[in-house]
């Protein structure tokens, strides 16, 4: 009886061991992909939804913020309501799930060198940046890490 109950407690491990959530819990079912946010996006201000994209880069000082690929090959960043949870700083490359809210927002020149900073760029590569940003963002309540 104690080896099944191992075995089951072994399963289990297993099985959460495969998703992480971080902040709010997030299911992944019913997350659309970063394209059909994009569609959803097209003359509004914000979408509230729940999105599925990979990682493209994270925070590397604290995980405060991560970028997702988009189709068009750009990256969308993902930050986390009221800094109040972070995801890891290795993840770049796997398939994750957010829910929240997306808007167009523009980046300014200081909050652009201060992620180009926190990515680990170069003084000179930072030093580069001298316009403000336009693109899509992201402000999570939960991220699920899938794979």
């Amino acid at each position: 009886m104690k080896k099944i109950i191992t075995v089951l407690f072994v399963i289990c491990l297993c099985i959460s061991a495969k998703a992480q959530n971080f902040g709010a819990k997030v299911k992944d079912k019913g997350a659309i992909s970063t394209k059909d946010l994009v569609t959803k996006m097209e003359g509004k201000e914000s979408v509230d939804g729940k999105v599925s994209g990979v990682v493209e880069s994270v925070c590397q000082v604290k995980g405060c913020w991560m970028k997702v690929k988009l189709d068009n090959g750009e990256t969308m960043r993902v930050t986390f309501k009221d800094y109040g949870f972070f995801v890891p700083k290795d993840i770049a490359g796997k398939t994750v799930v957010f829910e929240g809210t997306a808007k167009v927002k523009t980046t300014s020149v200081a909050d652009l060198q201060h992620y180009a900073e926190d990515a680990g760029k170069s003084k000179e590569e930072i030093a580069q940046i001298k316009a403000p940003e336009k693109a899509l963002s992201f402000v999570a309540n939960g991220v699920v890490v899938k794979d």
